[in-house]
């Protein structure tokens, strides 16, 4: 969408206190309440309800029925005036719902640049979603999960409250993730287990086949059966500090969890991966 002049269809309610940047459509039947701001060059394409102390970055382009900024589903909420924040050019499809953070804890959801978010995914209140994810069709955060860069979410998977997955990891669809997912980790299940690294998401990013190599490697060391993790963590550390990929990795299992655990592979597997890296 291209322009600097601002359209509002007759159908549509846009409250006083209302921001809007500059090139803005709003389609028919939408509510854009008073504390929210509409960057620039935005599309909500019509029927979209954007309530709440909510931010939406430029060039996003939200589809019918999106419930965005709606206060958090937290018995423990209060009704305080909390935040949703949305990255620049994220596509939200119809359905899809993104709720303000809650009193009760960050007081913040955080989305970032450049998401894809299908139809129906829902992401809850104060979580925390990096850049270029893609949530598929039904997938669905608890509160307070945080979501690295480049996370892929498969359709039907839910994630538990307060799990971390981290970058460019990869969740299999119509899984259960009660646990923190690795970086470039792939995941599946119900409950999810570790079935080796993302890597034709590894590939696509342009990561070199030595890199790859290492880090199934790494993979091996980090979970041993023979010893336990803490000490595989120290190993995999020194010997593989050539490899800063690694090194995410174990900063990331050292770091924990606010309640859960990492996910584990699956019984037996050392890294089943995909073998034609």
């Amino acid at each position: 969408m291209t322009g600097n002049e601002t359209t509002i269809h007759p159908s549509a309610v846009v409250e006083p206190g209302a921001q809007l940047g500059t090139g803005v459509r709003i389609g028919p039947f939408c509510h854009v309440g008073p504390d929210v701001v509409v960057g620039d060059n935005c599309e909500l394409v019509g029927h979209v309800s954007v309530t709440g102390k909510t931010t939406i970055g430029k060039g996003a382009v939200i589809h019918p029925q999106a419930a965005l900024g709606r206060p958090a589903q937290d018995a423990k909420h209060k009704g305080a005036k909390t935040a949703l924040e949305i990255g620049e050019n994220c596509i939200i499809r119809e359905c899809v719902t993104m709720h303000c953070g809650s009193d009760a804890s960050t007081g913040r959801t955080v989305i970032g640049d450049d998401g894809f978010f299908l139809a129906y995914s829902h992401v809850a209140h104060d979580c925390v979603v990096g850049r270029n994810a893609v949530f598929a069709n039904g997938a669905t955060l608890g509160g307070h999960c945080q979501i690295g860069d480049f996370v892929y979410i498969g359709g039907l998977t839910a994630v538990h409250q307060n799990v971390r997955v981290g970058d460019r990891a990869f969740l299999g669809g119509c899984s259960a993730v009660v646990g923190d997912v690795i970086p470039y980790g792939m995941a599946a299940g119900n409950r999810a287990k570790l079935r080796g690294f993302n890597v034709v998401g590894m590939r696509r990013q342009g990561m070199a086949r030595a890199d790859i190599m290492r880090m199934r490697e790494a993979y091996r060391v980090i979970f041993d059966p023979q010893r336990p993790l803490k000490e595989n963590l120290e190993i995999a550390a020194r010997d593989f500090a050539d490899t800063p990929l690694v090194g995410e990795i174990v900063g990331f299992m050292k770091q924990g969890g606010k309640r859960y655990f990492i996910v584990p592979p699956l019984k037996g597997d050392a890294d089943e991966g995909d073998e034609a890296v």
